[in-house]
């Protein structure tokens, strides 16, 4: 009887080893999965920073460039001279390239008077924008920075192809 309640006994403990060792297999399992997924959306995140595709989805005015208005057009072209006119040496050029541009961008948003079809397209143009500019405020590497940098003058420049 003693045999049978020490095998017993050894059973149930080595059973419970084995649970925990599988419970420790899981979590682990568990962390590396959501550290690949977080990967993956940050790598996904910096690779639509420089996408352009909103180019696929803007539509034009009847073949024609949408009518904005002056207060638009003046700031955009604030951006273009921010964009050229700053001389970047340093990540903190940079910063601070990305914080003149959110200003201007700003000045866009609040004093804006498009409607209809001409600001839906406008907003196209400008969503990416904004993300790109928050990515260079956030950037951590100057080489990543300059890239940005270059995909904010795409878009920038681009506002010309679709408005007037």
């Amino acid at each position: 009887m003693k045999h049978l309640v020490f095998a017993m006994g050894l059973l149930a403990l080595v059973s419970c080893k084995d649970s925990k060792n599988q419970e420790n297999i899981n979590n682990k399992n568990v962390v590396e999965q959501s550290r690949e997924t977080t990967n993956q959306h940050h790598q996904d995140e910096v690779s639509n920073v420089y996408d352009n595709s909103w180019t696929e989805e803007i539509e034009m005015d009847n073949g024609t460039k949408w009518e904005a208005d002056a207060v638009t057009n003046e700031g955009v072209q604030e951006m273009q001279n921010s964009i050229n006119t700053r001389t970047l040496n340093t990540l903190d050029d940079y910063h601070q390239l990305a914080e003149k541009l959110n200003d201007d961008k700003n000045y866009v948003v609040k004093n804006c008077t498009m409607k209809g079809a001409s600001h839906d397209n406008l907003h196209v143009w400008l969503l990416p924008l904004k993300a790109k500019i928050e990515a260079l405020s956030e950037t951590k590497s100057f080489e990543e920075a300059s890239k940005i940098k270059h995909s904010i003058t795409e878009n920038i420049n681009a506002y010309n192809n679709y408005f007037q």
